[in-house]
């Protein structure tokens, strides 16, 4: 049994598949998630967990070397904005309806409970060396 980090065996496993160029989409409650990418939904109540402690835990455990965002998260969504733009200081942002045609592409959507606009982020996989 792992004693730290993510410990969500969905998550985890599908973490540990991802490579060099993998999308992951880590979205609201709200957000239509697209069929083709590998689903891992941790909503559990509205807020719970929320879009902040779900990105924060996956940056703790994957080299990500983009991001991209919706433009409306900036207006919609000032924590959101604020909590992306202090991870990635190349934040891409795109229109709402181009990320939702963008998360087509990912390999993985991981579902939070957030219930404000726009927590939405797509993640490009890096490598650690």
């Amino acid at each position: 049994m792992k004693k730290a980090g993510i410990l969500n065996r969905h998550l985890s496993g599908a973490l540990a598949e991802l490579g060099h160029g993998d999308g992951v989409l880590v979205c609201d409650a709200g957000m239509p998630i697209p069929d083709g990418p590998r689903v891992v939904d941790l909503a559990f109540r509205a807020g719970v967990p929320s879009f902040a402690e779900v990105v924060e835990g996956l940056l703790e455990e994957l080299v990500v070397e983009g991001a991209t965002a919706a433009t409306e998260v900036r207006e919609a969504n000032p924590p959101a904005a604020r909590l992306l733009a202090g991870h990635f200081s190349e934040l891409v942002h795109v229109p709402h309806e181009r990320l939702k045609e963008l998360s087509a592409e990912a390999r993985l959507v991981v579902r939070t409970g957030e219930a404000r606009p726009y927590a939405n982020v797509l993640l490009r996989c890096g490598v650690f060396f």
